[in-house]
Protein backbone atom coordinates (compact mmCIF):
# COMPACT_ATOMS: atom_id res chain seq x y z
CA UNK A 1 0.00 0.00 0.00
CA UNK A 2 1.42 3.26 -0.77
CA UNK A 3 1.74 5.72 1.86
CA UNK A 4 1.28 9.49 2.00
CA UNK A 5 4.33 11.53 2.70
CA UNK A 6 5.21 15.33 3.43
CA UNK A 7 8.37 17.04 4.14
CA UNK A 8 6.02 18.35 7.28
CA UNK A 9 3.15 17.50 9.14
CA UNK A 10 1.48 19.64 11.27
CA UNK A 11 -1.13 18.11 13.41
CA UNK A 12 -4.15 20.73 14.59
CA UNK A 13 -6.09 23.61 12.74
CA UNK A 14 -7.25 25.84 15.56
CA UNK A 15 -5.16 29.08 15.97
CA UNK A 16 -1.33 27.67 16.43
CA UNK A 17 -1.71 25.21 13.53
CA UNK A 18 -3.12 27.89 11.41
CA UNK A 19 -0.59 29.80 11.89
CA UNK A 20 2.21 27.47 11.17
CA UNK A 21 1.19 26.13 8.36
CA UNK A 22 1.10 29.95 6.78
CA UNK A 23 4.85 30.42 8.54
CA UNK A 24 5.93 27.34 6.60
CA UNK A 25 4.52 28.70 3.21
CA UNK A 26 5.83 31.96 2.98
CA UNK A 27 9.39 30.95 4.85
CA UNK A 28 9.47 27.42 3.48
CA UNK A 29 7.64 27.33 0.10
CA UNK A 30 9.04 24.21 -1.43
CA UNK A 31 8.06 22.12 1.43
CA UNK A 32 5.06 19.71 0.83
CA UNK A 33 2.86 19.75 3.88
CA UNK A 34 -0.34 18.50 5.32
CA UNK A 35 -2.34 19.38 8.30
CA UNK A 36 -4.40 16.81 10.20
CA UNK A 37 -6.97 17.77 12.49
CA UNK A 38 -8.95 15.73 15.17
CA UNK A 39 -12.58 17.65 14.93
CA UNK A 40 -14.47 18.48 11.69
CA UNK A 41 -13.58 22.53 11.83
CA UNK A 42 -11.22 24.91 11.53
CA UNK A 43 -10.16 27.47 14.85
CA UNK A 44 -9.59 24.58 17.65
CA UNK A 45 -10.61 26.14 21.13
CA UNK A 46 -12.18 28.71 19.20
CA UNK A 47 -14.16 26.72 17.24
CA UNK A 48 -14.90 23.91 20.32
CA UNK A 49 -16.21 26.97 23.17
CA UNK A 50 -19.55 28.00 22.45
CA UNK A 51 -20.44 29.15 26.07
CA UNK A 52 -22.14 32.73 26.56
CA UNK A 53 -19.57 35.52 26.25
CA UNK A 54 -17.02 33.24 25.01
CA UNK A 55 -13.69 35.63 24.34
CA UNK A 56 -9.82 35.92 24.87
CA UNK A 57 -8.69 37.47 27.96
CA UNK A 58 -5.81 38.25 25.72
CA UNK A 59 -5.83 41.65 23.62
CA UNK A 60 -6.11 40.51 19.29
CA UNK A 61 -3.14 42.90 18.90
CA UNK A 62 -0.67 39.83 20.71
CA UNK A 63 -3.07 37.24 19.98
CA UNK A 64 -3.25 37.73 16.40
CA UNK A 65 -0.77 36.78 13.82
CA UNK A 66 2.39 38.44 13.38
CA UNK A 67 1.67 38.93 10.00
CA UNK A 68 -2.22 39.45 9.30
CA UNK A 69 -2.94 42.40 11.18
CA UNK A 70 -6.19 42.42 13.83
CA UNK A 71 -8.34 45.08 12.14
CA UNK A 72 -11.66 45.00 14.09
CA UNK A 73 -12.45 47.31 16.78
CA UNK A 74 -12.35 45.42 19.54
CA UNK A 75 -9.15 44.60 21.33
CA UNK A 76 -10.56 41.80 23.01
CA UNK A 77 -12.31 40.00 21.08
CA UNK A 78 -15.38 37.53 21.07
CA UNK A 79 -15.07 33.84 20.30
CA UNK A 80 -16.79 33.98 16.74
CA UNK A 81 -14.62 36.96 15.82
CA UNK A 82 -11.13 35.13 16.79
CA UNK A 83 -12.85 31.83 14.66
CA UNK A 84 -13.68 33.83 11.92
CA UNK A 85 -10.33 35.27 11.51
CA UNK A 86 -8.13 32.25 11.68
CA UNK A 87 -10.69 30.67 9.15
CA UNK A 88 -10.14 34.05 6.87
CA UNK A 89 -6.30 33.40 7.45
CA UNK A 90 -6.55 30.00 6.49
CA UNK A 91 -8.25 30.85 3.33
CA UNK A 92 -6.23 33.86 2.48
CA UNK A 93 -3.01 32.01 2.48
CA UNK A 94 -4.54 28.72 0.88
CA UNK A 95 -3.83 26.43 3.81
CA UNK A 96 -7.13 25.10 4.27
CA UNK A 97 -7.02 23.25 1.09
CA UNK A 98 -4.08 21.25 2.73
CA UNK A 99 -6.36 20.05 5.91
CA UNK A 100 -7.84 16.87 6.40
CA UNK A 101 -10.32 16.58 9.19
CA UNK A 102 -11.37 13.96 11.03
CA UNK A 103 -7.37 12.61 11.85
CA UNK A 104 -7.01 11.94 15.12
CA UNK A 105 -3.30 11.16 15.19
CA UNK A 106 -2.79 8.01 18.01
CA UNK A 107 0.78 7.50 17.35
CA UNK A 108 4.68 8.49 15.44
CA UNK A 109 7.00 6.53 14.95
CA UNK A 110 10.57 7.36 14.44
CA UNK A 111 13.30 5.70 12.59
CA UNK A 112 16.67 7.42 12.74
CA UNK A 113 17.66 4.92 9.67
CA UNK A 114 15.09 6.57 6.88
CA UNK A 115 15.06 9.99 9.18
CA UNK A 116 11.42 9.33 8.96
CA UNK A 117 8.41 9.79 11.51
CA UNK A 118 5.49 7.17 10.46
CA UNK A 119 1.78 8.92 11.96
CA UNK A 120 -1.00 6.73 12.45
CA UNK A 121 -4.06 8.43 12.51
CA UNK A 122 -8.24 7.44 12.93
CA UNK A 123 -10.45 9.03 11.07
CA UNK A 124 -13.67 9.56 12.93
CA UNK A 125 -15.85 10.20 9.84
CA UNK A 126 -14.74 6.98 8.27
CA UNK A 127 -13.70 4.87 11.16
CA UNK A 128 -10.51 4.56 9.43
CA UNK A 129 -7.17 3.91 10.15
CA UNK A 130 -4.92 5.86 8.17
CA UNK A 131 -0.64 5.69 7.85
CA UNK A 132 1.43 8.75 6.66
CA UNK A 133 5.28 9.43 6.34
CA UNK A 134 6.84 13.13 7.25
CA UNK A 135 10.02 14.21 7.84
CA UNK A 136 9.53 16.89 10.26
CA UNK A 137 6.29 16.60 12.75
CA UNK A 138 5.00 19.72 14.25
CA UNK A 139 2.09 19.32 16.98
CA UNK A 140 0.23 22.27 17.23
CA UNK A 141 -2.52 20.50 19.23
CA UNK A 142 -2.86 22.52 22.65
CA UNK A 143 -1.89 20.87 26.01
CA UNK A 144 -5.83 20.82 26.91
CA UNK A 145 -7.52 17.73 26.66
CA UNK A 146 -11.06 18.62 24.28
CA UNK A 147 -13.29 15.53 24.66
CA UNK A 148 -13.85 16.15 28.24
CA UNK A 149 -13.47 19.25 31.29
CA UNK A 150 -12.61 18.65 34.67
CA UNK A 151 -15.24 18.03 37.05
CA UNK A 152 -14.33 17.70 40.83
CA UNK A 153 -16.74 15.09 42.73
CA UNK A 154 -19.82 17.25 43.54
CA UNK A 155 -21.42 15.68 47.09
CA UNK A 156 -24.59 15.14 46.55
CA UNK A 157 -25.21 16.01 42.86
CA UNK A 158 -27.53 12.85 41.93
CA UNK A 159 -30.20 14.77 43.86
CA UNK A 160 -29.84 17.60 42.12
CA UNK A 161 -33.16 18.47 39.72
CA UNK A 162 -31.81 21.20 37.66
CA UNK A 163 -30.10 21.38 34.14
CA UNK A 164 -25.81 21.03 35.18
CA UNK A 165 -23.40 21.89 32.00
CA UNK A 166 -19.87 21.97 32.02
CA UNK A 167 -18.97 25.09 29.34
CA UNK A 168 -16.38 22.81 27.64
CA UNK A 169 -19.93 21.25 26.13
CA UNK A 170 -22.35 23.97 26.24
CA UNK A 171 -25.67 22.43 24.97
CA UNK A 172 -27.37 24.40 22.41
CA UNK A 173 -30.98 24.27 23.73
CA UNK A 174 -30.03 25.90 27.16
CA UNK A 175 -31.83 28.97 27.66
CA UNK A 176 -31.27 30.40 31.08
CA UNK A 177 -33.34 33.46 30.50
CA UNK A 178 -34.99 34.01 33.30
CA UNK A 179 -33.35 31.51 35.94
CA UNK A 180 -31.39 31.52 38.90
CA UNK A 181 -28.01 30.51 37.60
CA UNK A 182 -25.02 29.08 39.70
CA UNK A 183 -21.45 29.22 38.51
CA UNK A 184 -19.08 27.06 40.02
CA UNK A 185 -15.24 28.85 39.52
CA UNK A 186 -13.30 31.77 39.83
CA UNK A 187 -11.11 31.75 36.68
CA UNK A 188 -11.31 32.91 33.35
CA UNK A 189 -13.95 31.09 32.01
CA UNK A 190 -16.17 31.59 35.47
CA UNK A 191 -15.46 35.66 35.04
CA UNK A 192 -16.70 35.50 31.15
CA UNK A 193 -19.87 33.71 32.14
CA UNK A 194 -21.29 35.46 35.19
CA UNK A 195 -21.84 39.04 33.20
CA UNK A 196 -22.99 37.61 29.99
CA UNK A 197 -25.51 35.33 31.59
CA UNK A 198 -26.74 37.82 33.87
CA UNK A 199 -27.77 39.92 30.82
CA UNK A 200 -30.91 37.29 30.54
CA UNK A 201 -30.99 35.48 33.64
CA UNK A 202 -33.03 36.34 36.52
CA UNK A 203 -29.76 36.32 38.88
CA UNK A 204 -26.61 34.76 38.90
CA UNK A 205 -24.11 33.90 41.78
CA UNK A 206 -20.24 32.67 40.95
CA UNK A 207 -19.23 30.20 43.51
CA UNK A 208 -15.89 30.26 44.54
CA UNK A 209 -13.77 28.39 46.84
CA UNK A 210 -11.08 30.82 47.04
CA UNK A 211 -10.47 34.26 44.75
CA UNK A 212 -8.63 35.32 41.75
CA UNK A 213 -7.03 38.24 40.34
CA UNK A 214 -9.32 40.14 38.18
CA UNK A 215 -8.42 43.15 36.65
CA UNK A 216 -10.49 45.09 34.37
CA UNK A 217 -9.26 46.61 30.44
CA UNK A 218 -10.99 48.47 28.07
CA UNK A 219 -12.62 46.34 25.38
CA UNK A 220 -11.20 48.77 22.60
CA UNK A 221 -7.30 49.88 22.78
CA UNK A 222 -7.15 54.10 22.17
CA UNK A 223 -4.27 53.62 20.40
CA UNK A 224 -5.17 51.42 17.77
CA UNK A 225 -7.97 53.68 17.47
CA UNK A 226 -6.08 56.59 16.95
CA UNK A 227 -3.50 55.23 14.64
CA UNK A 228 -5.80 53.17 12.39
CA UNK A 229 -7.42 57.27 11.48
CA UNK A 230 -3.34 57.81 10.57
CA UNK A 231 -1.83 54.98 9.18
CA UNK A 232 -2.67 51.90 7.17
CA UNK A 233 -3.19 48.47 8.90
CA UNK A 234 0.13 46.87 8.34
CA UNK A 235 1.84 50.02 9.83
CA UNK A 236 -0.76 50.55 13.11
CA UNK A 237 -0.79 46.58 13.87
CA UNK A 238 3.04 46.29 15.01
CA UNK A 239 3.21 49.57 16.56
CA UNK A 240 0.07 48.72 19.29
CA UNK A 241 1.66 44.91 19.38
CA UNK A 242 4.76 46.37 20.76
CA UNK A 243 3.27 48.26 22.45
CA UNK A 244 0.83 45.67 24.53
CA UNK A 245 4.10 43.49 24.27
CA UNK A 246 6.11 45.85 26.21
CA UNK A 247 3.21 46.49 28.87
CA UNK A 248 2.56 43.04 29.72
CA UNK A 249 6.19 42.32 30.10
CA UNK A 250 6.78 44.90 32.75
CA UNK A 251 3.36 44.22 34.34
CA UNK A 252 4.59 40.46 35.00
CA UNK A 253 8.43 41.94 35.82
CA UNK A 254 6.54 43.63 38.12
CA UNK A 255 4.43 41.42 40.29
CA UNK A 256 7.42 38.85 40.26
CA UNK A 257 9.94 42.05 41.88
CA UNK A 258 6.85 43.49 43.93
CA UNK A 259 4.48 41.64 43.98
CA UNK A 260 2.97 43.56 47.24
CA UNK A 261 2.47 46.55 45.06
CA UNK A 262 0.48 45.00 42.42
CA UNK A 263 -1.89 43.44 44.57
CA UNK A 264 -2.59 46.56 46.36
CA UNK A 265 -2.89 48.22 42.71
CA UNK A 266 -5.26 45.08 41.70
CA UNK A 267 -7.28 45.18 45.08
CA UNK A 268 -7.63 49.27 44.19
CA UNK A 269 -8.40 48.71 41.24
CA UNK A 270 -11.37 46.48 42.33
CA UNK A 271 -12.55 48.39 45.38
CA UNK A 272 -12.91 51.26 42.73
CA UNK A 273 -15.15 49.16 40.56
CA UNK A 274 -17.82 47.48 43.71
CA UNK A 275 -20.39 49.07 45.55
CA UNK A 276 -19.22 51.00 48.65
CA UNK A 277 -18.01 48.66 51.60
CA UNK A 278 -17.94 45.54 49.62
CA UNK A 279 -15.88 42.63 51.17
CA UNK A 280 -12.82 43.11 48.35
CA UNK A 281 -10.62 41.17 50.44
CA UNK A 282 -13.00 37.89 50.91
CA UNK A 283 -14.34 38.04 47.28
CA UNK A 284 -11.13 39.23 45.36
CA UNK A 285 -8.11 39.59 47.11
CA UNK A 286 -6.32 35.61 46.86
CA UNK A 287 -3.80 34.16 48.68
CA UNK A 288 -1.09 33.40 46.16
CA UNK A 289 1.02 36.29 44.68
CA UNK A 290 -0.08 38.05 40.70
CA UNK A 291 1.08 35.86 37.97
CA UNK A 292 1.44 32.08 40.03
CA UNK A 293 -2.17 31.80 38.21
CA UNK A 294 -2.92 33.91 34.79
CA UNK A 295 -4.58 37.19 35.82
CA UNK A 296 -8.19 37.08 34.73
CA UNK A 297 -9.17 39.89 32.94
CA UNK A 298 -12.79 41.75 32.51
CA UNK A 299 -13.15 43.61 29.35
CA UNK A 300 -14.62 47.21 31.05
CA UNK A 301 -15.56 45.72 34.22
CA UNK A 302 -18.44 43.66 33.10
CA UNK A 303 -17.50 41.37 36.03
CA UNK A 304 -17.87 44.35 38.47
CA UNK A 305 -20.60 46.34 36.96
CA UNK A 306 -22.83 42.72 36.92
CA UNK A 307 -22.09 42.79 40.77
CA UNK A 308 -22.62 46.34 41.08
CA UNK A 309 -26.25 46.35 39.92
CA UNK A 310 -27.24 43.28 41.43
CA UNK A 311 -27.76 41.06 38.86
CA UNK A 312 -25.18 39.01 39.81
CA UNK A 313 -22.99 38.24 42.80
CA UNK A 314 -19.79 36.47 44.13
CA UNK A 315 -19.96 34.19 46.75
CA UNK A 316 -16.59 32.60 48.24
CA UNK A 317 -17.31 29.33 50.53
CA UNK A 318 -17.43 25.29 50.09
CA UNK A 319 -20.32 23.26 48.90
CA UNK A 320 -21.65 21.01 51.48
CA UNK A 321 -24.21 19.36 49.76
CA UNK A 322 -26.41 19.86 46.20
CA UNK A 323 -30.05 19.38 47.16
CA UNK A 324 -33.03 19.29 44.69
CA UNK A 325 -32.89 22.51 44.07
CA UNK A 326 -29.81 24.12 44.40
CA UNK A 327 -26.72 23.99 46.63
CA UNK A 328 -26.31 24.06 50.21
CA UNK A 329 -22.65 25.43 51.52
CA UNK A 330 -20.40 25.01 54.39
CA UNK A 331 -21.64 27.88 56.34
CA UNK A 332 -25.10 27.00 55.69
CA UNK A 333 -26.33 29.18 53.33
CA UNK A 334 -28.48 27.65 50.80
CA UNK A 335 -27.90 28.78 46.98
CA UNK A 336 -30.98 28.55 44.79
CA UNK A 337 -30.48 27.44 41.02
CA UNK A 338 -32.29 26.40 38.17
CA UNK A 339 -28.87 25.96 35.85
CA UNK A 340 -25.50 25.69 37.60
CA UNK A 341 -22.66 25.67 35.09
CA UNK A 342 -19.08 23.63 36.60
CA UNK A 343 -16.31 26.21 35.21
CA UNK A 344 -14.17 24.24 37.78
CA UNK A 345 -11.64 23.81 34.59
CA UNK A 346 -9.68 21.65 32.35
CA UNK A 347 -7.69 19.00 31.90
CA UNK A 348 -4.49 18.80 30.12
CA UNK A 349 -3.46 16.09 27.36
CA UNK A 350 -0.09 16.49 25.87
CA UNK A 351 -0.50 16.70 22.24
CA UNK A 352 -4.09 15.35 22.03
CA UNK A 353 -2.73 12.24 23.72
CA UNK A 354 -0.53 10.50 20.76
CA UNK A 355 1.98 8.68 21.74
CA UNK A 356 5.89 8.48 20.52
CA UNK A 357 8.29 6.14 19.75
CA UNK A 358 11.88 6.56 18.97
CA UNK A 359 13.62 3.69 16.97
CA UNK A 360 11.55 1.84 18.90
CA UNK A 361 11.35 2.64 22.08
CA UNK A 362 8.33 4.58 23.93
CA UNK A 363 8.69 8.33 24.98
CA UNK A 364 7.52 8.96 28.43
CA UNK A 365 7.27 12.88 27.96
CA UNK A 366 7.61 13.18 31.77
CA UNK A 367 11.71 12.07 31.53
CA UNK A 368 12.24 14.45 28.39
CA UNK A 369 13.46 17.96 28.91
CA UNK A 370 12.04 20.71 26.81
CA UNK A 371 14.45 22.32 24.12
CA UNK A 372 13.94 26.27 23.39
CA UNK A 373 10.48 25.25 24.78
CA UNK A 374 9.60 23.64 21.91
CA UNK A 375 11.64 20.15 20.97
CA UNK A 376 11.78 17.20 22.99
CA UNK A 377 15.51 15.55 24.23
CA UNK A 378 15.87 12.82 22.53
CA UNK A 379 12.84 13.14 20.07
CA UNK A 380 14.37 14.29 16.59
CA UNK A 381 12.60 16.36 14.15
CA UNK A 382 10.01 17.11 16.05
CA UNK A 383 8.53 20.57 17.43
CA UNK A 384 5.86 21.56 19.77
CA UNK A 385 3.72 25.08 20.60
CA UNK A 386 3.39 25.97 23.60
CA UNK A 387 2.67 28.98 24.32
CA UNK A 388 3.32 31.63 26.84
CA UNK A 389 1.68 31.92 30.21
CA UNK A 390 1.78 35.37 31.50
CA UNK A 391 1.19 36.58 27.74
CA UNK A 392 -1.09 35.94 24.22
CA UNK A 393 -0.40 31.93 23.06
CA UNK A 394 0.02 33.59 19.50
CA UNK A 395 3.53 35.00 20.34
CA UNK A 396 5.19 32.35 21.38
CA UNK A 397 3.24 30.14 18.93
CA UNK A 398 4.65 32.99 15.86
CA UNK A 399 8.28 32.46 17.14
CA UNK A 400 7.97 28.80 17.33
CA UNK A 401 6.83 28.38 13.96
CA UNK A 402 9.41 30.75 12.86
CA UNK A 403 12.48 28.80 14.58
CA UNK A 404 11.18 25.61 12.77
CA UNK A 405 11.21 27.04 9.45
CA UNK A 406 15.02 28.00 10.48
CA UNK A 407 15.62 25.26 11.26
CA UNK A 408 14.46 23.45 8.22
CA UNK A 409 16.45 25.55 5.82
CA UNK A 410 19.44 25.32 7.99
CA UNK A 411 19.16 20.89 7.11
CA UNK A 412 18.61 21.88 3.62
CA UNK A 413 21.66 24.36 3.49
CA UNK A 414 23.85 21.95 5.11
CA UNK A 415 22.92 18.60 3.93
CA UNK A 416 21.83 17.39 7.26
CA UNK A 417 18.45 15.16 8.12
CA UNK A 418 18.03 15.29 11.89
CA UNK A 419 18.07 17.64 14.08
CA UNK A 420 17.65 16.63 18.04
CA UNK A 421 17.46 17.81 20.70
CA UNK A 422 20.09 17.22 24.12
CA UNK A 423 19.23 16.96 27.83
CA UNK A 424 21.16 18.71 30.24
CA UNK A 425 23.62 17.66 32.64
CA UNK A 426 21.62 18.36 35.85
CA UNK A 427 19.17 17.15 37.86
CA UNK A 428 18.02 20.45 38.44
CA UNK A 429 14.61 20.20 36.30
CA UNK A 430 11.33 22.10 37.08
CA UNK A 431 7.59 21.41 35.27
CA UNK A 432 7.55 22.99 31.81
CA UNK A 433 4.55 25.00 32.76
CA UNK A 434 5.21 26.97 35.78
CA UNK A 435 1.83 27.88 36.76
CA UNK A 436 0.42 26.66 40.05
CA UNK A 437 -2.92 26.56 38.44
CA UNK A 438 -5.22 23.14 39.67
CA UNK A 439 -5.29 22.21 35.72
CA UNK A 440 -1.25 22.38 35.63
CA UNK A 441 -0.52 21.17 39.31
CA UNK A 442 -3.51 17.89 38.40
CA UNK A 443 -0.39 16.99 35.16
CA UNK A 444 2.67 18.24 36.08
CA UNK A 445 4.11 14.68 36.74
CA UNK A 446 2.91 13.74 33.03
CA UNK A 447 4.56 16.47 31.41
CA UNK A 448 8.05 17.38 29.79
CA UNK A 449 10.60 19.21 32.12
CA UNK A 450 12.78 22.28 31.66
CA UNK A 451 16.09 23.06 33.17
CA UNK A 452 17.85 25.89 34.65
CA UNK A 453 18.89 27.79 31.85
CA UNK A 454 19.18 28.34 28.31
CA UNK A 455 18.58 27.08 25.70
CA UNK A 456 16.51 24.56 28.22
CA UNK A 457 14.82 27.10 30.31
CA UNK A 458 11.41 28.67 28.44
CA UNK A 459 11.48 31.69 28.72
CA UNK A 460 8.34 33.75 29.41
CA UNK A 461 9.55 37.06 28.10
CA UNK A 462 8.80 37.64 24.43
CA UNK A 463 11.41 40.36 23.10
CA UNK A 464 14.41 37.86 24.69
CA UNK A 465 12.87 35.02 23.09
CA UNK A 466 12.34 37.30 19.59
CA UNK A 467 16.16 37.57 20.00
CA UNK A 468 16.76 34.22 21.07
CA UNK A 469 14.38 32.23 18.05
CA UNK A 470 14.64 34.58 15.12
CA UNK A 471 17.79 35.78 15.02
CA UNK A 472 19.69 33.11 17.71
CA UNK A 473 22.08 30.26 16.66
CA UNK A 474 20.66 27.49 15.63
CA UNK A 475 23.69 25.45 16.68
CA UNK A 476 24.50 25.18 20.23
CA UNK A 477 25.00 22.52 22.94
CA UNK A 478 21.47 22.12 23.34
CA UNK A 479 21.29 20.13 20.05
CA UNK A 480 22.96 17.52 17.70
CA UNK A 481 22.74 17.38 13.86
CA UNK A 482 23.09 13.98 11.55
CA UNK A 483 22.11 12.49 8.72
CA UNK A 484 19.86 8.89 8.23
CA UNK A 485 21.86 5.75 8.46
CA UNK A 486 19.68 3.70 5.84
CA UNK A 487 18.26 4.61 2.36
CA UNK A 488 14.91 6.31 2.47
CA UNK A 489 12.28 4.09 1.62
CA UNK A 490 9.83 5.50 -1.30
CA UNK A 491 6.93 7.00 -0.07
CA UNK A 492 4.13 8.91 -2.55
CA UNK A 493 4.79 12.43 -1.84
CA UNK A 494 1.43 14.70 -1.28
CA UNK A 495 1.36 18.52 -2.18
Amino acid sequence: MAIDHVDVLIVGAGLSGIGAAVHLRRNCPDKTYAVLEARGAIGGTWDLFRYPGIRSDSDMYTLGYSFKPWTAAKAIADGDSIRDYVNDTAREYGVDEHIRFHHKVVRAEWDSGTARWTVHAHRADTAEDVVLTCDFLFTCSGYYRYDEGYTPQLPGVERYTGRLVHPQHWPADLDHTGKRVVVIGSGATAVTLVPAMARQAAHVTMLQRSPTYVISLPSRDPLADALRRRLPAKAAYPIVRWKNVLLGVANFQLSRRAPGVVKALLRRAAKGKLPVGYDVDRHFSPRYDPWDQRLCVVPDGDLFAAVKSGRAAVVTDTIDTFTEHGLRLASGEELPADVVVTATGLNLLAFGGMTLSVDGADVDLADTVAYKGMMLSGVPNFAMTIGYTNASWTLKADLVATYVCRLLRHLDATGQQIVTPLAPDTADLEPIIDLKSGYVLRAVDQLPKQGPAAPWRLHQNYPRDVLLMRHGRLTDEGVRFSRATAPTTPATPVA
